[in-house]
């Protein structure tokens, strides 16, 4: 992991193997972002013309490499574009540093420490660079060797350290903000790495083990329902998707208490370690990334034990329903009926949805224990990614101020989302003539049906939320901002924070 110092020495005076500076878009060219005063100056002022002839911007995504003038110890000065200068009297946006901070990293793979001399003015701008940068520096290299055989050099090792400068480290708000960043991107990329192992390695049964020892290094209770207890529990929709594996299925409780905590809040995550769609096989083509199926448990996971390292002051449990869904001779197969943990019969007609069949059995075990608030997490929907992109994860709820809080809350952290609505007449769709309810319903609006589903199993009287991250969970193309290939740990800041919020009694 990389690490992250804030720096009292000056951009001119600190050592570092590289300067990062903001550059902005201005009316007539670019322009130089405060942080960078020293930095210009050592460029006679006329840092900001050097990078126009160099064909720089000052747009986001934007990335230029200089050499530092004589009166800089960092042989390199890298300026990274921050967008339109702000209006008078605002700053820039927390996202635009964030994303900037991450370019930044992301450039310097290889490097053993950088200095970020971008704009801070409040410690959330600080906060705000840290996770970009911590973000940015991510790479996953456990199954790539560093030294290869034939010679060649492998993968970069991400930026050693992070050096922050102008955050006021002896200030007990800029201090804050910087062990909150650190804790956040640590779990959020430990998350990447869940989701970026492949599935022969990432079974249930070591999923559940990778949160059992997280739990005895924070102090979170883990509790781990095997097969045999998940029978003799009667939870029929989890097994029923995990009984065509060799790999049995699992159902993990994490528990969060806080002595001062008056409210709680239930995270249910989707975690199909390999996806292949059951009897209902997916096409070629559709199955190469489904180890990713498990995004919404592990973004669960890091979320509890993200809030248990800050110390909010709420009571959290997490709820990971761990399955592969492979089609074999014990597969269920569509036109089965399962009867859930609920105690509902639901008919499958098709075995590929099975996330919402997990899901049902942990929102309605999370549902016993009448938490304030339930919120699940899943890739569950190909039809919320053609609805919303692959950038943005819809929020559906059955309370409207409930999603609103939700949809500004992952809006201020930086996460894309959007409200989502759950129309009551695509629930008769799933009206079944063998069973209480379908797990398929109209083909047209699949993502809020999927949602209409697991409402049927949420306590009554509960605040409840579903979070489809199917497009953001994980990225295929190319990084960008602080966002890596592959794994991106989506929602793990939005539950964080609203946890925080809950805690805090600013919702409900």
């Amino acid at each position: 992991m990389t690490a992250l110092t804030l720096s009292t020495a000056g951009a001119a005076t600190l050592r570092a193997d590289a300067l990062v500076v903001g550059v902005a878009k201005g009316a007539k060219g670019p322009v130089v972002a405060p942080g960078a005063e020293a930095v210009d100056k050592a460029f006679d002022g006329k840092l900001a013309a050097v990078l126009e002839t160099l064909g720089a911007t000052g747009a986001e995504g934007e990335v230029t490499k200089l050499p530092s003038p004589s009166g800089l110890k960092a042989p390199v000065v890298i300026a990274v574009g921050l967008g339109s200068v702000p209006e008078k009297d605002e700053a820039y946006a927390a996202e635009t540093l964030r994303r900037a901070a991450g370019n930044a990293s992301r450039t310097l793979a290889g490097a053993k420490k950088a200095a970020f001399a971008l704009p801070i003015e409040a410690s959330e701008d600080a906060e705000a660079i840290a996770e970009g940068a911590l973000l940015g520096a991510y790479a996953f290299t456990a199954y790539q060797g560093l030294d290869k055989k034939d010679g060649k050099s492998g993968p970069k090792l991400p930026l050693a350290e992070v050096a922050l400068l102008g955050a006021k480290p002896r200030d007990k708000a800029y201090k804050a903000a910087a062990e909150r960043a650190v804790v956040l991107t640590e779990e959020i990329n430990r998350a990447r790495d869940l989701i970026n192992t492949p599935p022969n390695d990432l079974t249930p049964e070591a999923f559940a083990a990778v949160v059992a020892a997280a739990g005895k290094e924070t102090g979170v209770k883990v509790q781990i329902l095997d097969e045999k207890a998940l029978l003799k529990g009667g939870f029929g929709g989890i097994l029923g998707v995990g009984q065509g594996s060799e790999n049995a299925p699992r159902l993990v409780k994490l528990t969060y208490t806080h002595s001062k905590a008056a409210k709680t809040l239930a995270l249910v995550g989707k975690g199909i370690t390999y996806d292949s769609g059951g009897i209902s096989l997916k096409p070629a083509g559709h199955n190469e990334t489904m180890k990713c199926d498990m995004s919404g448990a592990a973004a669960v996971f890091a979320a509890v034990v993200a809030a248990a390292r800050i110390g909010a002051e709420v009571n959290v449990t997490g709820w990971l329903a761990l399955a592969e869904n492979m089609p074999s001779g014990s597969a269920t197969r569509p036109g089965d009926v399962l009867r859930m943990y609920s105690g509902k019969t639901v008919e499958v007609l098709n075995t590929d949805a099975e996330g919402r069949l997990v899901l049902a059995d942990a929102l309605w075990k999370a549902s016993e224990e009448r938490p304030d608030a339930i919120v699940d997490v899943a890739t569950l929907t190909g039809a919320m990614m053609v609805a919303l992109g692959n950038r943005t994860f819809g929020v559906m709820s059955n309370d409207d101020a409930f999603r609103t809080a939700v949809h500004e809350i992952a809006e201020e952290v930086g996460e894309q989302s959007w409200p989502m609505p759950l129309p009551a007449e695509l629930r008769k769709g799933m009206d079944s003539p063998t069973a209480d309810i379908a797990n398929m319903g109209e083909r047209m609006g699949g993502g809020l049906v999927a949602g209409l589903f697991l409402q049927e199993f949420v306590g009554e009287g509960i605040t409840w939320a579903h979070l489809d991250i199917a497009g953001p969970a994980y990225h295929e193309g190319a990084p960008y901002g602080y966002t890596p290939k592959g794994g991106t740990g989506s929602s793990v800041r939005t539950l964080v924070k609203l946890a925080e919020r809950i805690g805090a009694g600013d919702l409900g």
